[in-house]
């Protein structure tokens, strides 16, 4: 394979990452939300989740693999692994290696879930929403079609997205904790007037 080639395939996964990754978010935000997509049942939400997060990491590894394999730059294991200590664009490569970890620590705590629990676990999966900018900005300031015309729309797309989801789930909290204890104070009463019915 050629380096013009490999240089192609590291651009073009490194795209696609970037459509998969935005989608895993706002699945992941539906999830939380306790959303559903038309057509498919709540646990489909789920599991399209949890499919689409394996079909990411799986164009993240192809990323990286076309970035170590190709020999125009010189990018190590160790560079992908440890955050700023590559010799070639030290700063974009190391944002892009902290994002690759944190979806590390989530990946193999999502395989031991089970033996972690379930807050631990939601703690550590936290960071998925973490590293999605952090990768962001990695490709704005590696990638070597930044600025071109297809590289903004697909950027703006998947930062308004973003930006929608988490606001949609901002709204959603303040709504809850809204509710919460007008909730309370019902269940509160609730309580006493059966508890002065039953002293009668």
């Amino acid at each position: 394979m050629t380096s013009e080639t490999l240089w192609y395939a590291n651009r073009a996964t490194g795209a696609v990452c970037l459509v998969l990754f935005t989608v895993v978010v706002l699945l992941g935000v539906a999830v939380r939300l306790g959303g559903r997509i038309p057509g498919l049942p709540r646990f489909g939400t789920m599991s399209l989740h949890r499919t689409l997060s394996l079909a990411a990491t799986a164009f993240l590894a192809l990323h990286i693999t076309t970035a170590i394999v190709d020999g125009y730059v010189d990018i190590t294991v160790v560079d992908v692994l440890v955050p700023f200590v590559s010799a070639y664009q030290p700063l974009w490569l190391g944002l892009g290696t902290v994002a690759l970890d944190l979806m590390l620590a989530v990946l193999v705590t999502s395989l031991l879930r089970e033996r972690l629990g379930h807050r631990t676990w939601r703690a550590v999966h936290r960071l998925a929403y973490a590293s999605w900018p952090v990768a962001l900005i990695h490709g704005l300031g590696i990638g070597t079609d930044t600025g071109t015309d297809w590289t903004t729309w697909l950027t703006v797309a998947c930062v308004t997205s973003v930006v929608a989801a988490f606001a949609l789930r901002a709204a959603h909290a303040v709504r809850a904790s809204r509710r919460t204890p007008a909730a309370l104070l019902r269940t509160h009463e609730e309580a006493r007037i059966r508890t002065a019915q039953g002293a009668r």
